[in-house]
């Protein structure tokens, strides 16, 4: 076992699926999912976002580098009758299958080099739906290390050749005690026919 793994399954042991809410991109925006179809759940952790894509009738593949939360996801899901596959997996580009899902959510989590396997994973006119921490956070919630965290519209630069649907980075623009902070949010539709150049 690595020291990564260790780290989260020391965290995921403190909790059970079912206590989290989805990223807030996925909840405010559920009237884009499909009514049925295939969704990842990237790097899902105890589940959050992948309990939130079941309950609207897709079935979901979640991949974690937890055994302890994809365990606990799995005995979740099961007992809830939810259609969850739930993997532990070092999640890399070999892991993610080419045009297999109509939606992929990454709540925070940030690997850069994953870039071009989540836009092949998804099919064609698929949704991503992607939250994360940004450099320009206003508190101290989310990673330190800046290798984890987006700069000023890096999502939208990073997808690009994704459609953009929807886009929202706050940072400290007006009322710094509301709205979104520290996170950037995405959502992105993979064309229907490749674009040639």
């Amino acid at each position: 076992m690595n020291e990564l793994q260790e780290k989260w399954d020391r965290l995921y042991s403190l909790d059970e699926p079912g206590n989290q809410a989805p990223v807030p991109l996925l909840a405010e925006n559920a009237f884009l999912l499909p009514s049925e179809g295939h969704a990842l759940d990237l790097a899902c952790g105890l589940g959050a976002n992948a309990i939130f894509l079941a309950e609207h009738g897709l079935k979901v593949v979640a991949l974690d580098i937890s055994a302890v939360a994809i365990e606990k996801l799995q005995t979740y899901a099961g007992r809830r009758r939810l259609a969850i596959e739930a993997h532990r997996t070092a999640i890399s580009s070999a892991s993610l299958p080419s045009s297999a899902f109509d939606v992929i959510a990454v709540g925070r989590f940030l690997d850069r080099g994953l870039k071009d396997a989540i836009m092949n994973a998804l099919k064609p006119g698929g949704l991503l739906f992607y939250q994360t921490f940004t450099r320009l956070k206003i508190g101290d919630e989310g990673p330190k290390n800046p290798a984890y965290l987006l700069d000023r519209s890096e999502l939208l630069t990073l997808f690009l050749p994704l459609r953009p649907v929807f886009y929202r980075e706050n940072a400290a623009i007006g009322d710094l005690g509301q709205g979104l902070r520290n996170e950037a949010q995405f959502i992105g539709q993979k064309p229907e026919q490749e674009i040639k150049s």
